[in-house]
């Protein structure tokens, strides 16, 4: 029998709670995306002023990191390093780096993204609202 943990819209108000005071405290708008294990859509948030094409960026980013459980950015040089094209893969992944599995118990439960700034930043604040849900966790 599985046991399967996923996040919830508790966690996903949590981690979207944190990224979005950290980006208001940066004086900076972006989108911010939380899914389940299967990279489906728990809550999105596009603050004011955020580009809208970082709304799909970010809808991807979360499918990525949760079906390959692994961060964007990672599969992304992953990809570069082996001369592999992401489109030889699911059309819907993307390597750009902002998208963050939440490892729970060893599982991947769920991810966190950011889109709508560097990548470097975008993957700084999911890992933030990853840490925000791992925190709140009672194990």
């Amino acid at each position: 029998m599985l046991n399967h943990k996923e996040l919830g819209e508790k966690d996903a108000e949590t981690a979207i709670r944190v990224i979005r005071e950290e980006l208001v405290r940066r004086g900076k708008t972006g989108v911010i995306a939380v899914s389940d294990s299967h990279g489906e859509p728990i809550s999105l948030l596009r603050m004011d002023g955020a580009p809208l094409p970082s709304i799909e960026v970010a809808l991807r980013k979360i499918l990525t990191a949760s079906r390959e459980r692994k961060s964007t950015g990672d599969l992304g040089k992953g990809f570069q390093a082996n001369g592999w094209q992401m489109a030889n893969s699911d059309p819907r992944f993307t390597g750009w780096d902002g998208g963050v599995p939440v490892v729970y118990q060893g599982q991947v439960v769920g991810a966190v993204a950011v889109s709508g700034l560097a990548q470097e930043e975008d993957a700084e604040l999911a890992r933030l609202g990853v840490q925000a849900i791992l925190e709140g966790t009672n194990d």
